[in-house]
């Protein structure tokens, strides 16, 4: 479905992506791993088009995007969860929810019925929501582009156990319901319960490659790269 290949990307005179490559398949539930710094958050904006790419391809269900503005991206069929959330926070719930939504298969009752929390706020403000339920109204808010791949860029970073455990929840039933997710989030233990393989970068290259029961068990490679 998404297949990168690579990728060279600069801020500035600076190089931060090295020939980064990785490729995931329809339904299928992929992550990027590493430190703080390696890349992980510019490898998602390059793809986004939120950065320019001096290097390299993106190929989406078989065309092309490199090149191409992020509306282009978003309207080829990838839903973007930023990290930080970036929700908009003098616009209600709902109001985030229908701001970009697309025809298609989620809308709000579907939303409402993945994250109740967001049907209980529905006139609530953005910046009225703890940032759990602003997480899930990020999500919610990529779901109604009814995208054919979902990007979470770090997706439970700060938040509480039990939000976690609700946004691992959510993944797990969007993978089984078809949907096609990268995932980047520092819970190993949780992405190799949901994930099916795992690309690991360190300093702007993918150095390892894997499955989930290949990582679970290579302590070695989660020390390495992780810190784990």
């Amino acid at each position: 479905m998404l297949e990168v290949q690579g990728l060279q990307t600069f801020y500035g005179l600076s190089q931060v992506l090295f020939g980064v490559s990785f490729r995931i398949d329809a339904g299928q539930v992929a992550t990027l791993l590493g430190r703080n710094g390696m890349g992980k958050t510019t490898t998602v904006h390059s793809i986004m088009g939120i950065i320019p790419l001096k290097g390299g391809g993106i190929s989406f269900e078989s065309k092309s995007l490199a090149g191409q503005p992020s509306y282009r991206v978003a309207q080829a069929g990838i839903g973007l969860v930023p990290e930080g959330r970036q929700i908009f926070p003098n616009l209600t719930v709902r109001e985030n929810l229908v701001a970009t939504a697309r025809p298609g298969e989620w809308n709000l009752q579907k939303i409402f019925e993945l994250f109740p929390n967001l049907q209980h706020r529905t006139n609530h403000y953005g910046n009225q929501l703890s940032g759990g339920e602003q997480q899930m109204l990020a999500i919610g808010r990529a779901l109604m582009t009814n995208p054919r791949l979902l990007i979470l860029d770090e997706a439970t970073e700060g938040l509480a156990p039990l939000v976690r455990a609700e946004i691992y929840r959510a993944i797990q039933r969007l993978k089984a319901a078809g949907l096609s997710i990268l995932v980047i989030d520092k819970d190993v233990k949780a992405l190799i319960r949901v994930a099916d393989v795992h690309y690991m970068l360190e300093k702007g290259r993918v150095v390892w490659t894997g499955k989930s029961a290949e990582l679970a068990a290579n302590e070695e490679v989660q020390h390495r790269y992780l810190g784990v």
